[in-house]
């Protein structure tokens, strides 16, 4: 009778160990299926890496686009991104603080010390122009240490604030400039509305300029090769979650929304940038 007791103990400690298993697994595959539970976040590699939320991200890819636009190095975008961090969080707040009560903006920009009016420095194209206006000014600021060409841009109370936002200034500068491939990469949930192209290519000539388009259904095509094809699709893929982009691709890679494992090979032909936007969701 005793072993008979052994016996079914182990039994009963088997079956319970594996429903505990079971249990497990099933969890695990929940939170790999779930969209509730993704932890919406982009991630940029160049430099070193670091992570932004998605708004963060796509004001990052307006900053260093507008670098581009003006011909500017990579450093130029990375000494504004470390600026815009310490100062607004790369948000584009509309208040101040106690030592800039009239601050707004993505660089905390004051109309009264002549950074335009108020309406104009919260307009994140405005500011951005503007505080490269400033640093082109400052001699020698591409050999500056980020925090030192910031501040003397800034004039900031806390000089040495800056220094703290490097490395993640220079990962996302180095894969929105298109210095990096295949750099940038943002975790999302499926969209919930439909993307239009022609909202993509407006937002994207608002960043770079005039670019050559066309349109093949809900994907937007430009032709673009080397940094200018990925400083385009990292912008893509910064911006995807506002603009319900689903798939981006560049020289042979593509990123895709739902696929967790970021840039993949495509058949998509080098030279080439599709964008391509969310259909209507099914009711």
């Amino acid at each position: 009778m005793a072993r008979k007791g052994s016996l079914r103990r182990w039994i009963v400690l088997l079956l319970t160990l594996a429903m505990v298993v079971g249990g497990i697994w099933t969890a695990l595959a929940f939170v790999q299926r779930s969209e509730v539970l993704i932890s919406e976040r982009c991630t940029a590699a160049g430099g070193g890496s670091a992570e932004l939320a998605t708004d963060q991200a796509a004001n990052a890819g307006l900053i260093t686009a507008v670098a581009l636009r003006r011909g500017l190095p990579a450093r130029a975008a990375s000494i504004a991104l470390a600026t815009a961090m310490q100062e607004s969080k790369i948000r584009n707040i509309n208040h101040g603080d106690k030592a800039g009560p009239d601050s707004r903006g993505l660089f905390q920009q004051r109309p009264s010390q002549g950074w335009g009016t108020t309406e104009q420095v919260m307009d994140p194209y405005h500011a951005s122009n503007a505080f490269y206006d400033a640093l082109v000014k400052v001699p020698g600021y591409q050999s500056l240490e980020i925090t030192d060409a910031a501040q003397r841009v800034q004039r900031s109370a806390y000089p040495d604030a800056y220094a703290q936002h490097e490395v993640m200034a220079r990962a996302f500068a180095s894969s929105l400039s298109g210095q990096t491939a295949a750099g940038l990469d943002c975790s999302l949930r499926a969209p919930d509305e439909a993307g239009d192209p022609a909202a993509v290519q407006e937002r994207l000539s608002a960043a770079f300029g005039g670019l050559p388009t066309s349109t093949d259904g809900s994907t937007l095509v430009l032709d673009a090769e080397g940094t200018q094809a990925w400083a385009v699709a990292h912008w893509a893929v910064a911006n995807a979650k506002a603009l319900s982009i689903t798939e981006v691709n560049a020289e042979g890679r593509s990123w895709t929304r739902q696929d967790r494992n970021g840039w993949q090979p495509s058949e998509v032909p080098a030279g080439q940038v599709r964008i391509t936007v969310a259909d209507a969701p099914a009711q």
